[in-house]
């Protein structure tokens, strides 16, 4: 993979990774235009480069990101559960959090499988863009609730686990499973952001050391440092951007737009390869 190459890849991911559209989805078809054959560094590389995205969840929040709970905890509560009510935020994402992990690390190889489909992430695609034309309607009706408590995030972690089927989105499943729990939309996609932190982290670092512990894998992450540290510097600065405008669309307009968008972008995949294009990484 050349360093342009990279970028490119790179601008997909940050553009699309807190969007409800798949940003792996989105990385596998670019690609496959490009022409960059799916070898184990690259198959690590588009999920490394996604700590570079989250990253910037870290600096655009991170006077809510790095915060302990200061309200008194409840009366006659034991030292776990003072401990607990003091590291709430935490404690909640871990909660939303070890669902994927778990399901992650039993289906790694499947995972691994269906991401070199172009096919399952076509269909996903539309599939998923249908059901986001009419979720706003099914699940943001009187939906004001800003408060996140234990029930709420362990039931947006069990929605993240259908993202791991690719063209799902990350982003989508667990913003409709904050949103099916009540919570509003700037609430529930706040949280997804939280949560893409130790989900991804988890997710680079398992990459990393598999990469790591393969027949010259060392050699290989030395070739190919300058093109790790370039794409995750890109995807951190365009996510960053992306984020910011995303949270202020969603919360005007919901997820219609971009079920379209996904509707066009999976038929348009699933024409091409009709067609006989090669898309295959």
């Amino acid at each position: 993979m050349s360093i342009f190459e990279s970028i490119i890849i790179a601008i997909v991911e940050g553009l699309t990774e807190f969007l409800p559209v798949s940003s792996t989805g989105h990385m596998i078809i670019t690609q496959g235009l490009l022409g960059v054959e799916s070898d184990d560094f690259v198959k690590a590389f588009t999920v490394i480069i996604q700590f570079g995205a989250i990253l910037s969840v870290v600096v655009l929040y991170w006077k809510r990101f790095f915060r302990l709970n200061t309200e008194p905890a409840p009366e006659g509560a034991g030292a776990l559960k003072r401990l607990i009510h003091k590291f709430d935020f935490y404690w909640k994402l871990l909660v939303a959090f070890v669902p994927a992990a778990v399901i992650g690390l039993l289906f790694s190889d499947k995972i691994d499988e269906m991401l070199e489909s172009v096919t399952v992430v076509a269909v996903m695609l539309v599939v998923g863009g249908v059901f986001m034309l009419f979720c706003d309607k099914i699940f943001n009706r009187g939906s004001d609730e800003t408060k996140l408590t234990e029930r709420r995030a362990l039931y947006i972690g069990l929605f993240q686990c259908i993202a791991m089927i690719p063209g799902v989105s990350r982003s989508m499943a667990t913003i409709v499973g904050g949103m099916a729990q009540k919570l509003t939309r700037k609430a529930a996609a706040e949280f997804s952001f939280f949560l893409a932190v130790p989900t991804m982290c988890a997710a680079t670092g398992y990459k990393f050391l598999k990469l790591l512990l393969e027949p010259e894998g060392l050699q290989i992450i030395i070739d190919n440092l300058a093109v790790l540290i370039v794409g995750n510097v890109v995807a951190f600065v365009v996510a960053l951007l992306a984020m910011k405008w995303f949270v202020a669309f969603l919360t005007k307009y919901g997820f219609r737009v971009f079920g379209i968008y996904r509707i066009i972008a999976g038929g348009l995949i699933l024409a091409l390869m009709a067609c006989g294009v090669n898309l295959t990484v």
